[in-house]
């Protein structure tokens, strides 16, 4: 895998067990979904971009630099009997997850979506068990129960006005089927990251998306001001595109070739966490004991989750 060895060159991680890899493949994507909250609201409430514009922008840019990847790398077919589940996880995985997400987002508060996304993990595990019978574990639900319990915590520190409130509903209930959609696209495109290469998968995935987005996407586009656009737009859009759904996409692909959904759903724990580390790094947070017990509390469920304790030799 030439450019995932790229990516773990650039770490300077390549000389690493591959599972390790995939933990800081995932530690990162948790870092750029956790900053992507304020990120992409800033270009939603001013109404830069319209919210299917900016879902159109990112899955072409995907298709585009996905398929070059590809195309440079890569040159893997696909068996025909795959296409109709390449289609599904371009449905759930890129049309409907991220339509919902970025069109709710704009309806609602940063701080709902972040607790509404905590609910993940607990779909992944019930979709995983349904769909290809992984075993539900009372490890596992301890994890995800001790995770879910320090993210809240975590959020409601930063945050203890809710903004439950109508004009919100109509963003949470999106953002509450974006995270059941993501949860289907990880349980189904688990298979196929085991069968072909992870940028094989994502570029498809991706192409097949910008086809069914097209007609709902591109409306409204000839009408965006670009040149209106400050430098801090401009920079919110470039992350939105490159960290939010290139590069994110990219290293969950090959972590999951590595572990299973279900490790890669709990890592959604940690974006409250990168959120809070951020806002402390730049003066916008301090740091309290509560926030220090719940990061705790969210390393602890992702251990449980994560790590299978090693058998006894005899």
């Amino acid at each position: 895998m030439i450019e995932i060895d790229l990516i773990c060159a650039f770490f300077k991680i390549s000389t690493m067990p591959t599972n390790i890899k995939a933990h800081i493949f995932l530690l990162t994507v948790a870092f750029i979904y956790g900053a992507n909250y304020s990120i992409a609201k800033l270009i939603l409430d001013d109404q830069y971009i319209m919210p299917m514009n900016l879902v159109m922008f990112r899955i072409t840019c995907g298709a585009i630099l996905f398929g070059l990847f590809h195309k440079v790398f890569i040159k893997e077919r696909i068996d025909k009997s795959d296409y109709k589940r390449l289609f599904l996880c371009a449905l759930t995985g890129v049309v409907v997850n991220q339509s919902f997400f970025i069109v709710g987002l704009k309806y609602t508060e940063p701080i709902n979506a972040a607790l509404i996304m905590t609910t993940t993990p607990i779909m992944v595990l019930l979709t995983s068990a349904f769909l290809i019978k992984e075993k539900i574990t009372s490890r596992k639900i301890l994890g995800i129960l001790i995770g879910i319990s320090g993210a809240i915590a975590l959020i409601l520190a930063k945050n203890s006005n809710l903004a439950w409130t109508i004009d919100n509903l109509k963003g949470d209930l999106m953002v509450l089927l974006n995270a059941i959609s993501y949860s289907i696209y990880l349980v189904l495109v688990k298979s196929l990251m085991k069968k072909y290469h992870p940028l094989t998968v994502v570029k498809w995935v991706f192409a097949i998306g910008f086809f069914l987005l097209l007609p709902f996407g591109a409306v409204g586009i000839e009408n965006i001001e670009w040149s209106s656009f400050p430098s801090s737009v401009w920079a919110a859009l470039a992350f939105v595109l490159l960290g939010t759904t290139f590069l994110a996409y990219l290293l969950n692909a090959a972590a999951l070739k590595t572990v299973n959904p279900s490790v890669v759903s709990i890592y959604i724990y940690f974006q409250p966490l990168f959120a809070t580390v951020i806002a402390l790094l730049i003066g916008k947070d301090v740091l309290t004991w509560e926030k220090v017990a719940a990061g705790i509390l969210i390393f602890i469920g992702v251990y449980l989750v994560s790590f299978r304790p090693k058998k006894a030799v005899s």
